[in-house]
């Protein structure tokens, strides 16, 4: 059995666990790494014939410790990819496909919780402005997703997924239908976000909030790229992503109240040790603290 085919199989039993779109996607992007690996390294694969040792080889390949421009890839990027291989692996034998678990002995890396990395004060200024430059239609969605993603927290995985009727400005909410876990929710919009987004909607009733060029839903992937478009024409150096806006607006929520909980509730996180990482005592007040 080829390891697509076994790949296809596992997304059906992921379905029938229930578990969200967004985890099944991202098994199926890093398995699919594993295959495009093997094939450049001549392997025919058939999930029968993987071994551990082409397990390793692949987890210590620069296709997992270096991200697509070459840089070195977060251990916590490395991480969650050995965490899918182990996960596959351990179905495949489990189903019977293979008679033992090709990564048996692989193991998660050792690494810190990861500082989370959002926008300065400066840049969020500097992205704010050029996104008010926005003229064509296509700029116009940027703009409004991107704002949004800015002033609500949410994952772009949601941000895509949302249509026109999720949308309830009179309230100042957005009912967010697809998200980890499977779970819907509810946030909440400051007046000036549903005043953009009430321009930006229009007429509209119906469709996605934030369609692509051909009228269906933008993806993941497409949203990031224009992302970086702005990002560069910003004059902003750094690397943007769209997770990093979403630290952004939860170190600068957490910065304003110091409420762990509240931060925890716009992030529609499942847990508070999921927050934790956001309460952290910014140098000046450590300063003024200890005299």
């Amino acid at each position: 059995m080829q390891i697509k085919e076994a790949l296809e199989r596992y997304t059906i039993q992921l379905e029938a666990d229930g578990r969200s779109p967004l985890t099944i996607d991202q098994v199926g992007r890093h398995v699919r790494l594993l295959v495009a690996w093997l094939a450049s390294s001549g392997h025919s694969g058939k999930v029968e014939l993987l071994t551990h040792e082409d397990i390793a080889r692949f987890l210590a390949s620069d296709a997992v410790t270096k991200r697509a421009d070459g840089a070195p890839r977060r251990p916590t990027s490395g991480n969650a990819i050995r965490s899918s291989v182990r996960t596959f692996s351990k179905y495949v034998h489990d189903a019977g496909y293979v008679a033992s678990n090709p990564a048996r002995l692989v193991r998660r890396a050792r690494c810190g919780a990861p500082k989370p990395r959002g926008l300065s004060d400066v840049d969020v200024a500097k992205l704010r402005a050029v996104l008010e430059t926005a003229f064509t239609r296509a700029e116009r969605r940027d703009r409004a997703l991107f704002l949004t993603l800015l002033d609500a927290g949410i994952r772009i995985g949601s941000a895509v997924h949302l249509e026109v009727g999720d949308t309830d400005l009179d309230a100042g909410e957005l009912h967010l239908r697809r998200m980890k876990n499977a779970d819907e929710d509810t946030v909440f919009l400051p007046a000036r976000t549903v005043a953009m987004l009430r321009a930006y909607v229009g007429g509209r009733v119906s469709g996605p909030l934030f369609p692509a060029s051909h009228g269906g839903r933008m993806t993941t992937r497409s949203a990031h790229a224009r992302l970086e478009v702005w990002a560069e024409r910003a004059g902003i150096t750094r690397r943007v992503s769209a997770h990093g806006l979403r630290h952004t607006f939860a170190m600068a929520l957490y910065r304003r109240t110091g409420d762990v909980m509240l931060v925890c509730r716009a992030l529609c996180h499942r847990s508070v040790a999921s927050t934790a990482t956001y309460a952290r005592a910014d140098n000046a007040r450590v300063r003024a603290a200890v005299g």
